[in-house]
């Protein structure tokens, strides 16, 4: 019998044994890791796939996918196939052994070494091409099905006669396929001659021919392959030219042909594509002639001409030709370029007419100005770029809330059915303010805000604070019954996981936390254990596979913030940057604007969206989230809607004659309602977009001049001046104010801005569109001109003046003594009666009170300036019907108590009854208790403090009200 503890076999089991158990080990481990892989990608499909099916908006998915994969596919096969083809042929072409040179001979080791493997290689090379290449045309997607679905524009370029179309849609597909075939040719070539290199067709360094003439032939058809596709591309620049950007001296950036264009670029790419198709017939003859030598020559005379038709030429006729007389060369290109921005920005029918800009107020039409001051505009006190903060410390309730930075302003109707300027935000959940971090309460406890708070725009209460007419929690006011659970918002960025055994806090009472269960229809099911899976590993969280706060009708909420909704379902639009909520049909709804874009308009000059679009306002929530960001064509075609409780999503069709949102209806079936689909209600709270505004009054700085004379010596230039209530050295944002234009009978719900003239401070023009979708007016922009010869003061000149009036300037210093800090809300500008009014609210945060409240309103018109308590006084004041500093209390009221508006500030000045006084300082005593008290979240005390507030408020308008009546009736 063998040794069992040695001899030849003993020690090799040992040995081998160990070894065989790694190579396992480590197998098991990469399958394990390659499962792993594929199943994150699969959880990553499977996760959108369901995500798309809970918003009913699983044909975007299909449709998206499956035109990536054909995309995918066949640009890959046909990548593969060409690179693939090519090296076969070489290696079928490749001489024999004994007629291999030297040169090539010491190649042997090499060729030896590649031979048992060739097919493997072969198929290696050409899968990673087509991998890449099938890559790079599934990006494509978009260009694909605009092309395939392209309706017509009904517009035809003025140079080629072409439908819009053509360039919108069809263009950019055929440069894609003239890319993709330059990139096919040019690697084919590369992998063919390196493979003739390899086997011996083609030498470099030894004597004799350099080539075979199997090779020559092959690789000429390859090159002239790439010559016959310049020639195509030659073809195409031509049409290129009527979408090309170009920096025109004259008038900055400039879209479309221009003299040399047309007269020397155009005939230069015409000629140049026959020579390069007669280039290509060259090449394709060395099948038959086997030499070089013409194709040669004919390459280098395609490369000469190109240097100098395609190039000098053009240059010689700018400079002896065009400068010489450029404005008289250039005029009709000119021209062509204003017509078609001012069509493909929506800016052809904005109405500019001539405004007198009085400076002086006289004495005699003082009266009628100041009755008319007030009906000529609601001027809006309430800022919702300033009182968020206000809004925070009174509506918070509790720390977990929150409001936005930046309110919005919609219209709602009062008690009595007027329609009213309202400032509105949602308490949205802050998941920063949560007591107690955790996975359970940031994601099962903590899942939504609760109700919409809103206050007039107009006026204010006494102390300054907003004049709620929706307040508390839960809410209540004047938006009557509706469902107030805040699931979507836009702070709202975080998943949260609802509807299953962990109940949620809906709010929180005197009475203590109560608790609710999710009911809607919005999310993805985590009953099963594949889904809970498949979201572990899609959002890395593993609780979520074994949590049992997870069960039976749990569901997931992600992609909550309505821009993110509307983008996912419409990946072809661009999105506002300012969704806004709207109480609608006892929901709240979130309203977001879109547009359709695009890039080949021709002749449109192009802007960029992000900059144009950016603000003093502008951050990072209210950017504009572009699919495109270089574009010279928008338009507001789709209005989208995002229920703020479930979720759902829907898109109408707000411009019926778009061909964009058309060709990409075709596209997407049925994702897009149609117009008469908009409820009578939500019709009432639509308006016209900021952003889109804000591109056209970018354009207009320009185009609002239609000569080509004029527009070429820029001296009609505007430009939208910084807000010079804000230091952040950026643009005026537009406001909404309803207002009447000089050509209104009343007023109409609008966006407005100022202009300047260019490097001036003093006002160039006065800019406003109709903003109420219910009006016949809808979209219309009116442009009052002021004279150039007068020096009506912008709105940087207004502020400064405002800063620099001494009597002015004391009182502002009287207000920020102490910890108090001013803050400028909007300056607001107003057509009166052929001059300007400026009004703007002043704030003080005070050291007692850390957020802002009213305190004074400045006025300016013409030369005359007001700083006063209420709008009504500085009306008085700047139209002569008082003295400054007349209707002065302390401390200085905001706006009238119960929405008065301040026109009559005597009335409202407080009592020196002492049972008022106490019942004041006894409020104020409320206030700093419940301020204190929400500080330190008790929620006990905070109740107390407003129940104070409320006792002490009524003690006092009872007070007030005995004093007045006897006063009133004697």
């Amino acid at each position: 019998m063998p040794d069992r503890g040695g001899g030849p076999t003993g020690p090799r089991m040992r040995a081998g044994g160990p070894s065989r158990r790694s190579r396992t080990l480590l197998l098991t481990m990469a399958a394990l890791a390659l499962r792993a892989m594929v199943f994150v990608m699969f959880a990553g499909f499977w996760t959108d796939w369901l995500w798309y099916r809970s918003v009913d908006y699983s044909s975007v998915f299909r449709t998206t996918l499956w035109t990536k994969i054909g995309l995918f596919a066949v640009f890959g096969l046909v990548m593969a196939a060409a690179v693939g083809v090519n090296i076969w042929l070489a290696h079928r072409m490749r001489p024999p052994l004994s007629a291999m040179s030297l040169e090539q001979q010491s190649l042997d080791r090499y060729r030896m070494g590649i031979a048992p493997y060739k097919k493997w290689a072969l198929l290696g090379v050409t899968a990673l091409v087509g991998l890449i290449a099938g890559a790079s045309a599934a990006g494509q997607w978009r260009t694909w099905l605009m092309w395939i679905n392209g309706v017509p524009f009904g517009t035809e370029d003025p140079q080629f006669g072409k439908d819009v179309s053509f360039y919108a849609f069809d263009l950019p597909w055929y440069r894609f396929l003239l890319a993709f075939g330059f990139a096919t040719v040019v690697l084919s070539l590369i992998a063919a001659a390196l493979t003739h290199y390899l086997y011996g067709g083609l030498r470099l360094t030894s004597p004799g021919a350099r080539a075979t003439g199997a090779v020559t032939g092959h690789l000429s058809v390859l090159v002239g392959l790439f010559v016959a596709l310049k020639a195509v591309a030659y073809w195409l620049d031509r049409y290129s030219l009527a979408v090309k950007s170009s920096d025109f001296k004259a008038t900055g950036n400039w879209t479309g042909l221009r003299y040399v264009d047309a007269n020397a670029y155009l005939p230069a790419k015409t000629i140049l594509f026959f020579i390069a198709a007669i280039c290509a017939v060259l090449f394709f003859a060395t099948l038959w002639r086997r030499t070089w030598q013409l194709p040669v020559l004919g390459f280098g005379l395609m490369v000469l001409s190109a240097i100098l038709i395609g190039g000098l030429y053009p240059a010689i006729v700018q400079k002896f030709q065009v400068e010489p007389n450029e404005q008289a060369k250039e005029a009709p290109y000119i021209k062509k370029n204003i017509d078609a921005t001012r069509d493909a920005y929506g800016i052809d029918d904005a109405e500019v007419s001539d405004y007198e800009g009085k400076v002086s107020v006289d004495e005699a039409e003082s009266a009628k100005l100041r009755d008319e001051a007030e009906s000529t505009a609601s001027l809006r006190l309430l800022d919702p770029n300033v009182v968020s903060p206000t809004f925070q410390q009174l509506q918070q309730v509790r720390g977990y809330y929150g409001f936005p930075d930046t309110l919005d302003v919609d219209r709602y109707k009062d008690g009595d059915g007027k329609e009213q300027d309202t400032v509105i935000g949602l308490r949205e959940l802050n998941i920063n303010g949560i007591p107690e971090r955790n996975w359970i309460n940031d994601h099962f406890k903590y899942t939504h805000g609760y109700g919409a708070v809103a206050a007039k725009g107009t006026s204010t209460t006494r102390g300054g604070a907003p004049d709620f007419t929706e307040s508390d929690l839960p809410s209540k006011g004047e938006f009557g019954k509706y469902e107030q659970r805040v699931y979507y918002g836009e702070k709202t960025e975080q998943y949260s996981i609802v509807g299953g055994p962990q109940k949620e806090l809906d709010y929180s009472d005197d009475s203590g936390e109560k608790l609710y269960s999710y009911t809607g229809d919005s999310g993805v099911d985590l009953s099963g254990p594949v889904n809970r899976a498949a979201y572990a590993a899609a959002f890395s969280e593993p609780q979520i596979l074994y949590s049992g706060a997870i069960g039976e009708g749990s569901r997931i909420l992600y992609n909550r913030t309505p821009k993110d909704r509307v983008e996912a379902v419409a990946p072809w639009l661009t999105i506002d940057g300012d969704a806004y909520p709207a109480v609608v049909d006892g929901r709240i709804k979130w309203i977001v604007d879109a547009y359709t874009t695009s890039n080949g308009y021709p002749y449109a000059s192009r802007t960029t969206l992000g900059d144009t679009t950016a603000d003093s306002l502008t951050t990072g929530q209210r950017e504009v989230v572009a699919q495109e960001n270089r574009v010279n064509y928008i338009r507001n075609s789709v209005k989208a809607t995002v229920d703020a409780y479930d979720g759902s999503v829907e898109l109408y069709q707000w411009d019926t004659e778009d061909p964009v949102l058309k060709t990409w209806m075709k596209a997407f079936p049925g994702t897009v309602e149609k117009k008469s689909a908009i409820g009578t209600e939500l019709m009432e709270h639509l308006r016209y977009p900021q952003d889109l505004f804000k591109v056209q009054r970018e354009l207009l700085t320009r185009y609002h001049v239609t000569n080509s004379a004029q527009f070429y010596s820029g001296s009609e230039v505007w430009q939208v001046p910084d807000d010079p209530t804000n230091k952040s050295g950026n643009s005026v944002p537009p406001y909404y104010l309803s207002m009447r234009m000089p050509d209104q009978d009343e007023q109409t719900f609008s966006l407005t801005t100022t202009f300047t003239p260019n490097r001036r401070d003093n006002l160039g023009a006065f800019m406003a569109v109709d903003a109420d979708a219910t009006s016949d007016g809808y979209g219309k922009i009116r442009i009052l001109k002021l004279p150039s010869n007068t020096t009506v003061s912008g709105p940087q000149q207004v502020q400064s003046k405002f800063n620099s009036e001494t009597a002015i300037a004391n009182e502002i210093n009287i207000l920020q003594r102490g910890d108090s800090e001013i803050e400028y809300g909007n300056l607001l500008t107003v057509p009166l009666d052929g001059g300007l009014l400026y009004v703007e609210p002043v704030y003080v945060r005070g050291a007692g009170t850390n957020y802002p409240l009213l305190r004074k309103v400045l006025v300016s018109y013409g030369d005359e300036t007001a700083f006063e308590d209420t709008l009504g006084e500085a009306l008085d004041v700047v139209f002569g019907e008082k003295e400054p500093g007349a209707g002065e209390t302390e401390p200085p009221p905001g706006e009238g108590e119960e929405g008065d508006t301040g026109d009559e500030g005597e009335r409202d000045r407080p009592s020196d009854d002492p049972t008022v006084r106490q019942a004041l300082e006894d409020a104020q005593e409320a206030i700093e208790a419940g301020e204190k008290a929400l500080a330190e979240q008790d929620w006990t005390a905070y109740g107390k403090a407003q129940d104070d507030l409320r006792d002490a408020l009524k003690r006092a308008a009872d007070a007030e009200k005995a004093v007045r009546e006897p006063e009133q009736g004697g």
